[in-house]
């Protein structure tokens, strides 16, 4: 009898979190498109903030939302593949959201510029998800890193 052993090492936790993050990412995206799910979806706009649709009927969906979270999503999934592509991902992603969430709370949510669109509800999510993904990325990055050391120095 064969057994087949992989020689791919285990992922880093920080993988895992960009993983994890980008899973979630691609589900909420597809769960955007899903009337019952996104109430008001007969009135959902490519990209406007008259769009009236709402996820979970809280937080204020376009297609274009939507769309951006299936393409956050996949780049998670992509990047999850080696330690420091996880990191960017999980840093940078985070510092995206946190800018998204100060855009949201300048831009008036009745206004053109609110063109993804935004309410309060996805400005707080998005500073949420800013500090989590960038919490994770320092948190597990730092971890990745002195385990190696530990582990270089043996």
């Amino acid at each position: 009898m064969t057994t087949h052993t992989s020689h791919r090492a285990a992922a880093a936790p920080v993988q895992r979190a960009a993983q994890l993050m980008g899973v979630v990412f691609l589900l909420v995206g597809v769960l955007g498109f899903i009337p019952g799910i996104t109430t008001d979806y007969g009135s959902m706009e490519f990209a406007s903030h008259e769009s009236g649709a709402e996820l979970l009927g809280v937080f204020q969906i376009s297609v274009l939302h939507n769309l951006v979270h299936l393409a956050y999503g996949l780049v998670g999934l992509a990047l999850s593949r080696t330690v420091a592509g996880a990191y960017s991902y999980l840093l940078v992603g985070g510092a995206v959201y946190l800018v998204l969430w100060v855009y949201g709370l300048i831009v008036g949510h009745d206004s053109d510029a609110n063109f993804v669109p935004l309410n309060t509800a996805d400005d707080w999510l998005h500073f949420a998800l800013g500090i989590a993904m960038i919490g994770l990325a320092l948190a597990l990055g730092r971890r990745t890193t002195r385990t190696r050391r530990t582990g270089a120095e043996r």
